[in-house]
């Protein structure tokens, strides 16, 4: 009896629920003289006492508690022995000390997962209030929920188009993360994607032959990490009726599989890691919103003030040199008056570039700027850019589209061929709306003696011709080239002009 009373009092005490198991199975089979035992708890575990399989004469007996079986208790009895009723009604006795003991350690470990999950979602608020930016929350979300669920690897897969999920963020960091950090994945067909399409957690066992046979035929190898991976949850990020991406959590082969429970648990934190990631975008936008604010705000005070002086003093000097009876002096004095006009010309460029950004994606003049900006690393430095006339109203679609592929392909042979230190561009439409003009110059050695060198020069002429235009490569007059294209534009009727 004092063995007995030891033996269910130790597994009474136990918490933690795989120490609970082995210690159970341990001092059922000492205190039987078994040879051998197992005890499984479906999900929750497994424990066993003894090598080898359990043998023919094994006995089986359920772990219960209440009208809940959470699994069996397997024992083989010792050789050439069975168990007769007492060793029977012990094991009965140790049986129903186990199933509360299983209860009472699932309760507690439920608590602690918890309390994981709740201390998980503080670190993503605390996060947001220290000011991260929206990768960097990701990057945490995934992090936390990957740590506190056990799992081997963790990510967020956002929207990439229609029908299209992209794994954003991969954790833990390193080679095989790196490699799957851009992976996209179809919404028909995946876990992933069908946990976006019906807002619902998705479990899945062999998650790893999931994933190479989806991507069979993806370019390139998969990380050796990937047939390793067995269980794994899925999880939608919602925000109201947005969905905002999937959160996916997997593990190893050899680890227990996701619970129930741990699928309530993520879907909790997937809910407060989504209102996160939401404030986090809304803090974006208000920062954006108050740099354009800013940008709009200079913009019109250049405007309203620097270029009305400046047009004022422009005007001045022009009826000033009127008066002035020396020729040459005269002359000079006009020259400061176009000189303010070319200043004035570049201080609505630079108005129109602050002001760039906020405006729709379909400016022509934004989209020149994002040609001319992308170049800079190519050139090593970015080209002034100029604008004079309606470009938005007078030039239409199929002309818009030779004019940007233009200076992109003009551009890139200044980088190519010019070896130069600056670079201007100029595009201007004509007080009628009729002719387009492109002027790419550079301080570079100039065009080579054979324009055939020039990489791409036939495709802009073609584009020019195309539009009744030419193109022209030559030397500038004070160093350097200078290319020159043309377009006729269509005259801006009514329906034209109202239409842009």
């Amino acid at each position: 009896m004092p063995a007995i009373l030891a033996a269910v009092g130790g597994i009474a005490r136990e918490l933690d629920l795989p120490a609970l198991l082995t210690r159970a199975v341990t001092a059922t089979c000492e205190l039987l003289g078994a040879r051998r035992g197992r005890l499984d708890l479906a999900e929750s575990g497994v424990a066993e006492y003894g090598r080898g399989p359990l043998g023919a004469g094994a006995v089986q007996l359920p772990i219960r508690a209440g009208a809940q079986t959470f699994g069996t208790l397997t024992l083989e009895p010792g050789a050439g022995r069975e168990f007769g009723r007492r060793e029977r009604e012990v094991l009965g006795a140790v049986t129903a000390a186990t199933g509360m003991a299983v209860e009472k350690a699932l309760l507690v470990d439920q608590m602690r997962r918890r309390e994981r999950w709740l201390e998980a979602s503080y670190d993503v608020t605390r996060a947001l209030l220290a000011a991260q930016d929206l990768r960097a929350t990701l990057r945490l979300v995934a992090e936390r929920a990957r740590v506190v669920a056990g799992g081997t690897a963790g990510a967020i897969a956002r929207p990439d188009g229609p029908g299209r999920l992209v794994f954003d963020v991969v954790e833990p960091p390193g080679e095989d993360a790196d490699r799957l950090t851009g992976l996209t994945v179809p919404t028909e067909g995946t876990a992933t994607g069908m946990a976006f399409s019906t807002r619902r957690p998705v479990v899945v066992r062999d998650y790893g032959e999931h994933v190479q046979e989806q991507q069979r035929n993806h370019a390139g190898p998969m990380p050796a990490m990937i047939k390793d991976l067995d269980s794994a949850i899925s999880v939608p990020l919602m925000v109201g009726e947005e969905t905002l991406g999937v959160l996916v959590v997997a593990k190893f082969r050899d680890r227990s599989p996701f619970t129930d429970s741990d699928v309530q648990l993520a879907e909790t934190f997937a809910g407060h890691a989504a209102l996160a990631v939401e404030f986090s975008r809304a803090q974006d936008a208000r920062q954006q919103l108050a740099v354009f604010s800013d940008r709009d705000r200079i913009a019109r005070d250049l405007h309203d003030l620097v270029i009305q002086r400046l047009f004022a003093t422009g005007l001045g000097l022009e009826g000033v040199s009127r008066l002035i009876a020396d020729p040459g002096v005269a002359t000079r004095v006009a020259g400061f008056a176009q000189d303010l006009d070319g200043t004035i010309r570049e201080i609505r460029n630079s108005i129109f570039s602050l002001q760039a950004p906020a405006q729709a994606q379909g400016s022509l003049r934004a989209e020149l700027l994002r040609v001319a900006v992308d170049a800079r690393d190519a050139l090593g430095f970015e080209p002034r850019v100029g604008f004079d006339g309606p470009l938005d109203a007078a030039v239409p679609d199929a002309v818009r589209s030779d004019l940007i592929a233009t200076l992109r392909e003009a551009l890139t042979n200044v980088a190519r061929h010019a070896d130069a230190k600056s670079s201007s561009v100029e595009v201007t439409v004509d007080r009628f709306g009729r002719r387009l003009t492109l002027v790419v110059r550079d301080d570079g050695g100039g065009p080579p003696a054979e324009a055939g060198r020039i990489s791409g020069l036939a495709n802009l002429a073609a584009r020019a011709a195309r539009w009744g235009g030419h193109c022209v490569l030559a030397s500038a007059g004070d160093g350097g080239s200078r290319l020159e294209w043309t377009a006729d534009l269509p005259a801006m009727t009514g329906e034209q002009g109202g239409g842009r």
